[in-house]
């Protein structure tokens, strides 16, 4: 019999009757929540939780029944009330270069999003590279920080993403890729492939949504993505981007342990206003001051700032240097990134004179400072150019049920 969706442990991604919630993407205590509601004795609790975490996680199996330490009576149980759906790969994009997008729908959350038979979309990528594949992730749908110059800043927050959506993008991706054991790549020659080779060996935070205002759950998503048991990937590899959330980067460090990012684009307080609102709240001193304070940094461990090169904006010899004065005492490396163009962009890309400018002045200033090789713009998944179909599709919607 399956199970109400008032009667399941709280994070399950399920709310319509007649779907089973999936356990992919929960946590441990999740998990053990799951059990404890099917009535699984307390001292086998931790036991079946390893067990599911090592099926779900290394393995990445779709099916209980594949869970071959685990006994019948138990994948039956199991398969009676769960499932491990994955979330719906409503669109994959592959570019020219090998970078893919995929516009990913989750299961809805709550009664309105079942309501509408509308779950929450998200744009999450990837980009391959001759020694590295890297996973953008998505935080949550739509933006609250309106960043001139971010396609993604166009659309409205939607809401957050929970634990389990964030950490199936990259269930999702490794699917696809086939970076689980037993799985087969795409046959495209473009993706990190080899024995002990994974194809994403690296998480970055820096898809759609501000991380760091949805704090807990990226946090939680860390530890999943971490856990050596399971998905595996050093703490060294996941790196969170943040525009500038002062009083949550050192509860980043201290709690998640992850590498930090810094959206900077400016190097000027007036200038960053509007390029970057939320520094009206939180100024540059505000945040660099955060940044010389976060756990573990240092020159093994060094914080990256990122910089958007705007043409006539923020890309003077002079900004170069001010940049350079401001970063002082930090571990910093600086990413220059072109801009990406979308439509109706009120910016346009510095010349590659200017920026290769730039990027000597910093250079010979001691700090790295590589320009970021723009991906996959020939399909919108380049920086900044993430931005999901959700609110046309929650219009259509409304529009329908207004129509009944």
């Amino acid at each position: 019999m399956t199970r109400t969706a008032e009667a399941m442990p709280q994070g399950l991604a399920a709310l319509d009757v007649t779907t089973k919630p999936s356990l992919a993407g929960l946590t441990r205590a999740g998990l053990a929540e799951a059990l404890r509601a099917i009535g699984t004795p307390d001292r086998e609790i931790r036991m079946r939780v390893s067990q599911l975490w090592h099926w779900m996680y290394f393995h990445g199996v779709r099916d209980f029944d594949a869970m071959l330490n685990v006994s019948k009576v138990m994948r039956a149980k199991l398969a009676e009330h769960f499932s491990l759906t994955r979330p719906e790969v409503v669109e994959e994009q592959v570019s020219s270069d090998g970078t893919r997008k995929w516009l990913i729908r989750m299961p809805p959350v709550d009664k309105l999003e079942a309501s509408r038979s509308l779950g929450a979309e998200v744009e999450c990528v990837y980009i391959p590279e001759s020694d590295r594949g890297t996973l953008c992730v998505s935080s949550q749908v739509g933006c609250t920080l309106n960043c001139t110059f971010c396609h993604t800043g166009t659309q409205k927050l939607v809401r957050n993403l929970t634990t389990q959506e964030i950490v199936s993008q990259l269930i999702v991706a490794r699917e696809r890729l086939g970076d689980f054991p037993g799985l087969t790549p795409p046959d495209n020659g473009l993706i990190p492939s080899g024995e002990g080779v994974r194809a994403v060996s690296n998480i970055v935070f820096m898809g759609m949504g501000e991380p760091l205002y949805n704090f807990e759950n990226v946090r939680d998503a860390v530890e999943i993505l971490s856990d050596g048991d399971g998905l595996s990937l050093s703490k060294r590899r996941i790196t969170v981007s943040t525009s500038g959330v002062v009083p949550e980067i050192g509860r980043l460090g201290e709690e998640a342990g992850a590498a930090l990012a810094i959206s900077l684009h400016a190097v000027r307080d007036e200038l960053r206003d509007k390029l970057v609102p939320l520094n009206k709240k939180y100024p540059i001193k505000e945040l660099l001051q955060a940044c010389r304070d976060y756990p573990g940094a240092s020159n093994a461990r060094r914080i990256t700032f990122e910089y958007v090169m705007l043409k006539g904006i923020n890309d003077t010899p002079a900004e170069a240097r001010e940049l350079v004065r401001l970063l002082k005492g930090i571990p910093a490396k600086i990413n220059l990134i072109p801009f990406n163009p979308w439509p109706g962009a009120p910016y346009e890309c510095s010349d590659w004179e200017t920026i290769e400018k730039f990027s000597d002045i910093v250079f010979n200033a001691g700090y790295a400072s590589p320009v970021r090789t723009p991906r996959g713009r020939d399909i919108l998944a380049a920086c900044g150019q993430l931005k999901s179909e959700t609110e046309k599709l929650r219009a259509r919607a409304r529009l329908a049920a207004e129509t009944d």
